[in-house]
């Protein structure tokens, strides 16, 4: 039997879709994974893959042509198939469709990838189709849902067009959702600290008494839009200072307390502890029954690490104390450890991987740097010039600069440099774009400002995508050497180490000279060997030679 391909919708703003480009024609055969159609939205150009196989028999609209979000896209289907009644039934809604599509979204190159969903039936109410919802959209490539960070308003507050209405924490980033209309906030979803999948119901804003809240709520948790928060019966803190104890207890902390309830510790702990601003039902009493002794308050010392890694305030974490009982923590994932987890095993394991190790006589870059620092107007680093030197490598080697797409390799006319960014939940990457045509300074600058907002996740969906090459770089860790993934879409990442002093042989005799290594790990399937190895001797010689940078 023949499915039905609706317009997905790809955004909260978005209300129609425009035909780029099909990729298949009427009564070709298409397979499942296959690229049906590029689909340009209010915010991007997106590739719209096939979820099954069959023979394309019908398209809604020609290439240039618009469709509404919902109306029929496309019929797959078997050779010789009747779908006139099908394509009779055009213009019928699913909220499900969109919502099926938005969840198997994945990224590629500069474009994002929707994978289509089946007609199914209509629900009896569209929240899509509805003026007064929002519903939580989808704010990078790889988001499936979001945890509310904070509100800005509350139920019944007075809301404008562009005004924050909450932070929005995604795998990646935590960002700032805006309202696109005037009203009243009515009804919210969630609370802060609770996950909303994509495109279930964020809030209701309109006109009170003219919108059937209860309705909307019930529909919305009837169907696949239901928000299901996470911690439904107690506060965000309150559930994590509880798992955190938890946690803690198993590994060897707990409270010191009497039969009836007391404290039991000695006066001179009680005097310590108190002068010290310690609390005592956070420790572990080491003297006789459990009874906490001066021997224990002066060993107590906090530890934020522990707590922050569940979110709670770290002034009342003891110490880990050595114990003779068996224990341990376990530490519940974040959005943005989740997905580094999926996508780079899908690197490691799907790209077969190689690697090119140079050394660089960083000499020349020392002086260069030390001379430019002298008249920027703002610090560059080495990092900054291995950027530089990297971009306009790729403009000779045009074949690294490239993604592999399955059945074709894409070669980019543009240079997008992504910088990879440690922060608390994992790494993220800033993305230079555009790098060939900056200057150091210019370069220096962006880098500083977008790793700033990497690391207090305020970057935007457009500032952490699209690269085409990668750099991480931890010399600054004093690490001589290491080798990266691959960080899709790119063919190519470049691990770069610290610089260090090697003593060699010169005109003079014995002297010293400073060597940076740097390892290029790159897809076989888009990239040979040779092109690899000469894309680094065009980069070597730019650092060795930075005088050639400022040309």
């Amino acid at each position: 039997m023949a499915d039905v391909i609706l317009m997905p919708r790809l955004s909260d703003t978005m209300t129609e879709g425009v035909i780029a480009e099909w990729h298949k024609k009427i009564g070709d055969t298409v397979k499942k994974g296959d690229v049906l159609a590029e689909i340009e939205t209010d915010k991007a150009t997106m590739e719209l893959e096939s979820y099954k196989d069959g023979i394309l028999l019908h398209i809604g609209v020609n290439k240039g042509g618009k469709l509404q979000v919902n109306d029929l896209l496309a019929i797959i289907g078997t050779k010789g198939e009747d779908i006139s009644a099908l394509i009779s039934g055009k213009g019928q809604t699913s909220s499900s469709n969109a919502k099926e599509a938005d969840k198997k979204q994945t990224s590629s190159g500069n474009k994002q990838q929707i994978v289509a969903a089946p007609k199914t039936e209509t629900a009896a109410m569209d929240l899509s189709k509805i003026e007064e919802v929002v519903l939580m959209p989808r704010l990078s490539d790889t988001m499936t849902e979001g945890v509310i960070a904070a509100w800005h308003k509350k139920v019944g507050d007075i809301v404008k067009k562009g005004e924050v209405l909450a932070e929005i924490e995604t795998d990646k980033a935590t960002m700032e959702l805006e309202s696109y209309k005037n009203g009243k906030l009515l009804y919210i979803g969630a609370k802060n600290g609770e996950k909303i999948e994509v495109n279930n119901l964020l809030c209701i804003i309109g006109e009170e008494g003219k919108v059937d809240i209860n309705a909307i709520v019930k529909a919305a948790n009837s169907g696949t839009h239901a928000s299901q928060p996470s911690q439904p019966s107690q506060s965000v803190q309150e559930s994590k200072q509880e798992e955190l104890n938890t946690h803690l207890q198993s590994a060897g902390y707990q409270q010191t307390l009497a039969e009836n309830g007391r404290l039991k510790a000695s006066p001179l702990a009680k005097k310590l502890a108190k002068e010290k601003g310690i609390d005592l039902n956070r420790l572990h009493g080491s003297g006789d029954g459990g009874r906490i002794i001066k021997a224990d308050v002066d060993n107590f010392k906090t530890t934020g690490a522990i707590a922050q890694e569940f979110g709670v305030k770290p002034s009342a974490v003891p110490q880990f104390v050595a114990t003779d009982k068996e224990g341990f923590t376990d530490i519940p994932n974040s959005q943005m450890r989740g997905v580094i987890g999926k996508r780079l095993s899908e690197s490691k394991f799907s790209a077969p991987h190689f690697y090119l190790t140079m050394e660089i006589n960083m000499d020349n870059a020392i002086s260069t740097r030390t001379q430019l620092n002298e008249v920027s107007p703002v610090k560059i680093s080495f990092n900054d010039m291995v950027v530089k030197a990297v971009a306009l490598a790729l403009r000779q080697h045009p074949a690294v600069n490239a993604s592999w797409l399955g059945d074709k390799i894409r070669r980019y006319h543009h240079i997008h440099i992504g910088i990879a960014v440690a922060i608390e939940d994992g790494l993220i990457v800033p993305v230079v774009r555009f790098a060939d045509h900056k200057t150091l300074p210019q370069i220096a600058s962006e880098s500083k400002e977008l790793s700033g907002r990497a690391r207090a996740k305020k970057l935007q969906p457009n500032e952490f995508t699209g690269n085409t090459f990668t750099i991480s770089n931890l010399g600054m860790m004093d690490i001589d050497e290491f080798t990266a993934i691959i960080n899709p879409p790119d063919s190519c990442i470049m691990a770069v180490g610290k610089i260090k002093e090697v003593v060699v042989k010169k005109a003079e005799g014995l002297g010293v000279s400073n060597f940076m290594k740097i390892t290029l790990s790159c897809d076989h399937r888009s990239v040979d060997g040779a092109t690899a190895a000469a894309f680094l001797q065009t980069f070597k010689k730019y650092l060795e030679n930075p005088v050639m940078m400022l040309l």
